[in-house]
């Protein structure tokens, strides 16, 4: 009961917390630079891969053998593409993630013109409210993008209970790591739900309660994920093997192609090798490996 206390405070408070911050800083800075989000973005994502090629993945090495687990991790990140292309095709938008908060939602669905990646349209039309593909208001289209990271949550909390249901002697520092770096993950997440329902016409705490609850679902994902891992090496091989799945699409099909999208540079990718430093850094002192 006290495990599952404890992974349940920290879940929520990285889970829920780390979008709220995001939407507080989305209030507070009004228009955060493309360049500093996406070095955000990119340093996050060499975080989270140390999280996952040293930590997710070694643990379900050590409880079965390399076919399965590659099986599991291939399977992860298929249901998780596979997740984003429902939910973008429900909010007509090409990424369910957006920058700033006049490139919240893209175009890029059937019966628009494609742009390139320089003369894309701006979000905002006429009255300040139109997204790009005329189907919502920033506002509706801010309520689509917290749906989207609500849904898009759950794996990804998954990675959460998998880390403190790993072996015992590491499970609770595991757990810990993997929430504070998925908080990290979700701070220019919270920024990009919040953006377009100010510039939509959100108070700002109207905004922030949104962004935090769209992380509510990162708590079940991790109640789903703990219990798989503690019935069996089994169970928890395929627990840590899908988490450490739907963490790569995260990486190399969300973060880094927006990243990219954001601001490019010959440089920014010092950003993501900082991240897998610190993240292998924490991982080794805190395993105790």
């Amino acid at each position: 009961m006290n495990d599952y206390l404890t992974m349940l405070v920290i879940t929520a408070v990285t889970g829920v917390g780390g979008l709220a911050l995001g939407g507080a800083l989305a209030t507070a800075l009004h228009s955060p630079s493309d360049r500093s989000i996406s070095l955000l973005l990119r340093f996050t994502a060499g975080v989270i891969l140390s999280l996952v090629c040293f930590d997710l993945i070694a643990d379900a090495l050590g409880q079965a053998g390399i076919v399965p687990v590659i099986c599991w991790i291939m399977i992860g990140c298929l249901c998780t593409y596979l997740l984003n292309c429902w939910i973008d095709r429900q909010a007509h938008h090409s990424h369910s993630h957006g920058g700033r908060q006049e490139q919240a939602l893209l175009e890029d669905h059937g019966g628009h013109d494609h742009h390139s990646h320089h003369d894309r349209e701006p979000l905002v039309r006429d009255n300040g409210e139109m997204c790009a593909c005329g189907h919502h208001t920033l506002h509706t289209a801010g309520l689509v993008l917290a749906a989207a990271v609500a849904l898009h949550n759950m794996p990804v909390g998954m990675a959460i209970g998998a880390a403190f249901a790993g072996p015992a002697q590491e499970a609770g520092h595991a757990g810990v790591l993997a929430a504070i770096i998925i908080g990290l993950h979700n701070v220019p997440e919270g920024m990009s739900i919040a953006a377009p329902l100010l510039t939509g016409g959100s108070r700002p705490a109207g905004a922030v309660g949104v962004t935090a609850l769209s992380g509510l679902p990162t708590i079940l994902g991790a109640l789903l994920g703990y219990t798989a891992g503690v019935m069996n090496p089994v169970m928890l091989s395929v627990s840590l093997g899908f988490a450490a799945g739907a963490m790569l699409y995260v990486v190399f099909g969300e973060l880094l192609p927006e990243s990219e999208h954001l601001w490019q540079n010959r440089l920014s990718g010092v950003s993501t090798l900082l991240g897998m430093l610190l993240g292998m850094a924490l991982i080794f002192l805190h395993g105790g490996h």
